[in-house]
């Protein structure tokens, strides 16, 4: 069973900058992608960036929602996987959940989430 515990957000000014650690614990599979989704109030989960935890197949993906401003990285030695946001917008306002399962851009394809981190952007 992997765990997850994101944190880093906040609340921020237009054009500010964030960046989301996922800190990730159990044994996640060579095959286990960590996802970074957000979900704005009265919407559903939406995926943002994946990246797979082995080295093998190491190359991240992003969404509609994610390309441009969004940044996935990875610390194997912190076992954590980070999304950095750049340039911020109030339409970024949303909690942010990491969670754990294959690479896939659909929540339901996940198993293991995080409790999200609220991020709200002012103007």
């Amino acid at each position: 069973q992997v765990q997850l515990v994101e944190s880093g957000g906040g609340l921020v000014k237009t054009g500010g900058s964030l960046r989301l650690p996922c800190a990730v614990s159990g044994r996640p599979s060579s095959s286990t992608a960590i996802g970074w989704f957000c979900q704005a109030p009265g919407k559903g989960r939406e995926f943002v960036a994946l990246l797979s935890w082995s080295d093998f197949d190491a190359y991240p993906y992003y969404g509609p929602s994610g390309k441009g401003r969004f940044t996935i990285s990875r610390v194997n030695a912190k076992n954590t996987v980070y999304l950095q946001i750049d340039s911020l917008q109030p339409e970024d306002t949303a909690v942010y959940y990491c969670a754990a399962g294959p690479r896939s851009m659909q929540p339901n394809d996940y198993t293991s989430w995080g409790q999200g981190t609220q991020v709200t952007v002012s103007s």
